[in-house]
């Protein structure tokens, strides 16, 4: 796998983005990576403290990994720990559904996860066709980081949602 380390507002040394692919390597004897493949890392700045974002396409689909820390060495550590716990939730999942060929995907070197996934809730909802500022004024009314609506420019069902960045996001069903 190879790996990219971009940095933003934030000097590494050498040694840090080496730790970072170093760590990010280690993670080849879990999965079938394709040699070709980019993981991409990026450390920026985030009020006193460093933000590093992970992104590894895989087999699987992304592995995905967000992290604040005051020290970047703990913050890579942390990431590698939270990509770890994905590898062996989706290996579960995918055991327990026994889905063979993307099972696969995973090395046999990781133990299986035996935690069920539960859906503690379904609820069914009216969706109401508005526009994206009166959809914010009810996700806000309700106290919710995102609201199900019907646009009523597009006529598509959209899920509007606040950002990590305190801004607003939209998913457009199509």
């Amino acid at each position: 796998m190879k790996v990219n380390v971009y940095s933003k507002d934030v000097n590494l040394s050498a040694e840090i983005e080496k730790r970072i692919g170093d760590k990010l390597s280690f993670l080849d004897k879990y999965l079938l990576i394709d040699p070709e493949t980019i993981a991409n890392a990026v450390v920026k700045k985030h009020g006193n403290n460093i933000k590093l974002e992970i992104t590894i396409p895989s087999k699987i689909g992304y592995l995905r990994s967000e992290v604040v820390d005051e020290d970047v060495r703990n913050a890579i550590d942390k990431s590698i720990d939270k990509l770890e716990d994905q590898i062996r939730r989706q290996k579960t999942r995918l055991s327990r559904r026994h889905k063979e060929k993307l099972a696969k995907a995973f090395i046999d070197e990781i133990e299986l996860d035996e935690k069920e996934d539960v859906i503690a809730r379904v609820k069914r909802v009216v969706v109401d066709d508005l526009d994206t500022d009166e959809a914010i004024i009810q996700m806000e009314l309700v106290n919710h980081n995102f609201y199900v609506f019907r646009d009523k420019d597009t006529g598509l069902i959209s899920i509007i949602y606040r950002r990590n960045q305190g801004d607003y996001g939209i998913l457009e069903v199509v």
